[in-house]
């Protein structure tokens, strides 16, 4: 795989290889869980953070790892989540110089590229609130110091079911700032066996990774994927859905419509058939296809006996999108267009 700089020279066909050939490499770690290894590079091209919701031992770490290892020449750190962890063990302190006789800030590991936030709900609230400024504004601020985080920014957060012990609920501002959220599974027995067979041989290296330019020409080109104005009033037709829902106490918020654009258009590029045209552009289906992946951890039930349940917002967010009427598909000018 060649992994000299694209940026000038980025195409379709470009951006297919790099992402078939960083699907592989973390697959080389992740075995059978393609589907979620594609949704996790689609969230990394598409700017957002990612949080993975499972059960303990299914592989939550292994991908955020794996992610981590995709990125040439970026920094990668990890934060495990304590009960006793400060909000400056995150961000960073000031410290003393007997030296010189002044302070110096010393970045904490939300400093890099890719964090891994491993069991982010076993932190008290006063420490999950220091990650608010870092996934939003992309930068810190601490001790009247400001640090601004690098390009590209990723925070890959895994927690525990909230009936686990020892858990603390993340609250909504912190979901709403997470792009997606995952769930593994148990893998398949087919790569059960696989795993056993190559358990103690070793962890597999990705290799080489891509150059940051490189991800981020990705990047500028999957935000250049052209929407047209029915599809953007389609995408707005489910935003305001989950907020009129009768079974919903707290619908997306504008946030949520923004990376539900930044999730489709990347969506739209991995989907893309040259069959369906030379230059790719939004579809509904695109949209759809990604929808509860963006807002199911964003949408609160008005069932309490629900809130907090994964498979269940999942299903009310799924049959709110499907109760949105989709626009029509009709070619104009030679290039498609759509209406109602």
């Amino acid at each position: 795989m060649q992994t000299s700089d694209t940026t000038a020279a980025l195409g379709f066909e470009e951006f297919a290889a790099h992402f078939e050939w960083l699907t592989g490499q973390v697959e080389r770690q992740l075995s059978g869980k393609r589907h979620q290894v594609r949704r996790a590079l689609l969230c990394l091209l598409a700017g957002g953070h990612l949080l993975l919701d499972d059960v303990p031992g299914v592989g939550k770490t292994t991908l955020a790892r794996a992610l981590a290892s995709v990125i040439e020449d970026g920094t990668a750190s990890r934060i495990q989540g304590t009960p006793d962890l400060l909000p400056s063990d995150i961000v960073g302190t000031s410290v003393f110089e007997p030296d010189s006789r002044r302070f110096t800030f010393r970045q904490g590991p939300i400093v890099a590229n890719i964090v891994l936030f491993d069991e982010i709900n076993r932190c008290a609230p006063r420490t999950q609130s220091a990650l608010l400024e870092a996934m939003q504004e992309r930068r810190v601020t601490a001790f009247r110091h400001e640090e601004v985080l690098p390009d590209p920014f990723l925070v890959v957060g895994t927690q525990n079911p909230q009936e686990t012990l020892g858990t603390y609920p993340l609250p909504e501002a912190q979901l709403d700032r997470f792009l997606l959220r995952l769930s593994l599974g148990y893998p398949d027995r087919a790569a059960a066996r696989e795993m056993l067979k190559t358990h103690g041989r070793g962890a597999t290296g990705s290799g080489r990774g891509l150059p940051v330019e490189t991800l981020l020409a990705m990047t500028r080109f999957a935000a250049a994927v052209e929407v047209t104005d029915a599809v953007y009033d389609y995408l707005l037709d489910i935003v305001d859905a989950t907020r009129d829902h009768p079974e919903t106490a707290l619908g997306a918020s504008p946030r949520a419509g923004v990376d539900l654009l930044r999730a489709a258009r990347v969506n739209t590029l991995l989907r893309w058939d040259r069959r369906d045209g030379e230059r790719p552009y939004l579809r509904p289906d695109d949209i759809r296809d990604i929808a509860v992946d963006v807002l199911a951890h964003r949408v609160v039930p008005a069932d309490r006996g629900i809130r907090g349940s994964a498979p269940a917002q999942r299903d009310l967010v799924d049959r709110i999108v499907a109760q949105v009427p989709v626009p029509q598909e009709t070619p104009r000018a030679g290039r498609p267009r759509w209406f109602r």
